[in-house]
């Protein structure tokens, strides 16, 4: 083949070279618009990962990197006063321009024709070429001339950052944090030569302005960034290599997504994008140089396994995309977190967190590194840091406590755990009556080591209903029947008892979920109300009524006497259900209130009915018992409830005595998109309890111990929900307790017997593992 790479990147260079190993009949050439071994930029950082990739590939280059990078296990963090360090993280530094010239001679050694000082920003002028690699950088011209068919989305972030240099050496990967009149400033810091660091500054956009930095020429905002960080400094300057740059050297990063990565073009030629012409990867997590590395292995690769013929160039290319787009997405995803985290730390973070908490928070901010991948890296870190919250829990543990199994205190109540089981509906009530069902469904999850077990929700009224198999609180038998439940659980077991109460507003009268979710009924539907006169599904559902004054005073008064009852009947914990589009929530999202009078409009004025309802209700709950409140932090549909709301209402709910934010999102619209992932709602329950300034309570997706001890080492939430792995275990605090090892964790005594077992049994399948790994 004739192969053309545009661009003398990493990517063009170390496909060039890879090629031409793989065959040294293709004819391969590198065009490039700099300077022969001239390039510009400090140290880039990959994994070992990728140098394990490289020795594989290219033994003789990556021996060649091997002696000149830096290698470093320890990260660092300057924070407060304080200094932080674990290890066991694995990085690899080396100068850009280095690494370049390592390529570049790679090349030459193997006939790999480089020409430079050419700016090829058209692919057509290579008219003979079979495979045109299109690896010119972030602004790509090659990808801009055929933007209708790569389709880029290109996103550029908030952030402003500046790439400097110092002598100064350091052992450990570093980030500095420091605090200013007008907000915080981060530096990324790593060396990776013998005389060499980079020092990367980053800050918002708004302390950018305000230090006006924005009218800083390149000398002014170096001076400015030695003071800001002079005692890291010690003595030494910072020196950009960016001289060539006109204006301010301060960048703002840019995402970069294509949908297609390749095509051909009017000559036949086959052009694929590679490197940061197709993707990009914020520097929080240092992916660029790995992402560019691994295209071009992979690619190679489908080569050496599909053919290297000109014939299977499509062949190959179609299969190089789809696998290289699920990894490159991967990494994205989590390059993305990571530089969230970093936007967002000095609002959410810097100040909210001790040391301890924010090194815990930095450590994992990209969502790729978990509790336990943190006890691999560095266990005696991790382990110090256990004891220390579990010393702010007020334990004096002689082992490291799980984050998951300390306590938590709120008003009169402590939970033994951090565990909740989410209030999830059975649809097996008859007249709204809790029964035999609801007693051995919610006593089997009380046995299970969970701290706190919700009932589902539980209505104010019959016309309040989801369904006709929902349970109640609007009669008197249906107080006994849940003080029967109550008083088993405390009988029994150590778990505290919740009562959720709410009315379901334009999705009542519908039929049991396995008739037909949100369908109505098809006889005996009862009249339905809402915020706003709405038809939830749009040609099917009924039509809801708007509510009245009367209609509101009404069912408030339900509300107290539901709360009334849910004391009288022994729970510990009462939530108000004001999400998932059922009647409080239809007043809060403007997607289901269209009301012009008071209770319509601004979002302060869609919450005042909820508020009344809230007030009304504290009021009568006892002030030792505590009291949550569950949103929907995102509508997931344009017009709706954005995180940015969901802030104001915790805090408007703070404000009004709430103790607890339950962060849900979606389902107030048939309309939704959710993103759905892993722990996908936990960076609501982050924000709001960073922002709004009140604990929440983390749902949907947590699946194991690891996400939920990850969600509360970092602070991102207090309490942790768990809903269907406790459909298919009601003991699965106990089981994840034996998975991760943790073996202190109290069975109820009849169950006793078994827990010795399970723990062996998870003991041996770990035992196992790891010896498997190890060969």
């Amino acid at each position: 083949m004739k192969i053309v790479c545009i661009g003398g990147g990493p990517a063009g260079l170390y496909f060039g070279l890879l090629m031409k190993q793989l065959d040294p009949a293709h004819d391969v050439t590198v065009v490039e618009r700099n300077k022969p071994y001239d390039t510009f930029g400090w140290g880039v950082v990959f994994s070992d990962a990728t140098m394990d990739n490289m020795r594989q590939w290219d033994p003789a280059t990556a021996a060649e990197i091997e002696q000149a990078f830096n290698h470093w296990d320890d990260i660092e963090l300057l924070f407060k006063g304080r200094t932080i360090r674990s290890g066991g993280h694995g990085f690899v530094g080396i100068g850009r321009k280095k690494l370049l010239n390592i390529l570049q001679a790679r090349c030459e050694e193997l006939d790999v024709k480089l020409v430079f000082e050419t700016n090829a920003d058209n692919d057509l002028a290579y008219a003979d070429a079979d495979l045109i690699i299109a690896s010119d950088g972030i602004n790509s011209q090659i990808r801009t001339r055929y933007a209708n068919t790569f389709k880029p989305d290109i996103v550029t972030r908030p952030n402003r950052y500046i790439w400097l240099g110092t002598h100064r050496l350091y052992d450990a990967f570093t980030f500095d944090f420091q605090r200013t009149e007008h907000g915080w400033f981060q530096a990324h810091i790593y060396k990776f030569d013998e005389n060499t660091t980079t020092f990367i500054v980053e800050c918002p956009e708004e302390v950018f302005l305000a230090h006006g930095l924005d009218k800083a020429d390149q000398d002014q905002s170096i001076a400015f960034c030695e003071n800001l960080f002079k005692d890291t400094l010690q003595g030494h300057k910072l020196m950009t290599n960016a001289r060539h740059l006109r204006g301010s050297a301060w960048l703002n990063f840019q995402r970069v997504v294509c949908e297609q990565w390749w095509l051909k073009n009017e000559n036949n030629s086959h052009v694929v994008l590679m490197g940061d012409a197709v993707h990009t990867a914020h520097f929080a997590i240092g992916s660029g140089t790995k992402l560019a590395i691994e295209d071009a292995i992979e690619l190679t690769r489908q080569f050496k396994l599909l053919g290297d013929s000109p014939d299977k160039i499509g062949e190959v290319l179609s299969t190089y995309q789809e696998l290289r787009r699920v990894e490159t997405l991967r990494l994205q995803n989590a390059a993305w977190n990571a530089m969230e985290w970093f936007e967002v730390c000095g609002k959410r973070y810097c100040d909210q967190l001790e040391p301890e908490q924010f090194m815990y928070s930095m450590l994992t901010r990209s969502q790729r590194i978990s509790h336990e991948n943190l006890r691999l890296r560095d266990k005696a870190w991790l382990d110090g840091y256990e004891q220390w919250l579990a010393q702010k829990a007020g334990l004096n543990s002689p082992v490291p406590v799980p984050p998951m199994f300390t306590p938590y205190t709120v008003r009169g109540l402590t939970l033994k755990n951090r565990i909740v089981v989410s209030p999830m509906a059975q649809y097996s009530a008859v007249d709204g009556l809790a029964g035999d069902y609801h007693l051995v469904h919610l006593g089997a999850r009380a046995m299970g080591g969970a701290g706190l077990v919700f009932a589902e929700m539980s209505c104010v009224s019959a016309e309040g209903r989801i369904t006709p198999g929902c349970p109640g609180l609007y009669k008197p038998e249906h107080t006994t029947a849940f003080k029967r439940i109550a008083d088993w659980i405390h009988t029994n077991t150590d778990a505290k008892f919740a009562i959720q109460i709410g009315h379901a507003g334009a999705k009542a009268s519908t039929r049991l979920a396995w008739d037909g979710i949100d369908q109505p009924l098809v006889e005996g539907n009862w009249p339905i109300m809402s915020a706003s006169e709405q038809q939830y599904l749009e040609g099917v559902s009924q039509v809801s009524k708007a509510m009245t004054r009367a209609d509101m005073d009404t069912v408030l008064a339900q509300f107290v006497a539901s709360t009334k009852a849910a004391h009288e009947a022994g729970a510990d914990w009462l939530e108000l259900h004001c999400a998932h589009g059922y009647l409080l929530s239809s007043f809060i999202s403007p997607l289901t209130n269209h009301r012009s009078d008071e209770y319509g409009g601004s979002l302060e004025n869609r919450l005042r009915y909820p508020l009344e309802v809230f007030k009304a209700v504290r009021a009568v709950w006892p002030a030792d018992k505590p009291m949550s409140v569950r949103i929907s932090a995102h509508d997931w549909v344009e017009g709706g409830i954005t995180p940015d709301d969901a802030v104001e209402i915790a805090k408007a709910f703070k404000a009004a005595g709430a103790d607890m934010i339950d962060c849900s999102s979606g389902q107030v619209s048939k309309k939704e998109k959710p993103v759905y992932g892993r722990m996908f709602q936990t960076p609501f329950a982050d924000r709001i309890r960073q922002e709004a300034g009140i604990p929440t309570i983390a749902v949907g997706a947590i699946s194991e111990a690891d996400h939920a001890n990850s969600i509360l080492a970092a602070g991102r939430a207090d309490l942790c929900a768990v809903a269907r792995p406790h459909l298919a275990n009601p003991a699965w605090t106990l089981t994840e307790a034996a998975k991760i090892g943790y073996t202190p964790v109290g069975w109820p005594k009849q169950y006793r017997s078994a827990k010795g077992q399970m723990e062996s049994i998870f003991a041996r399948e770990k035992s196992m593992a790891a010896a498997a790994s190890a060969k």
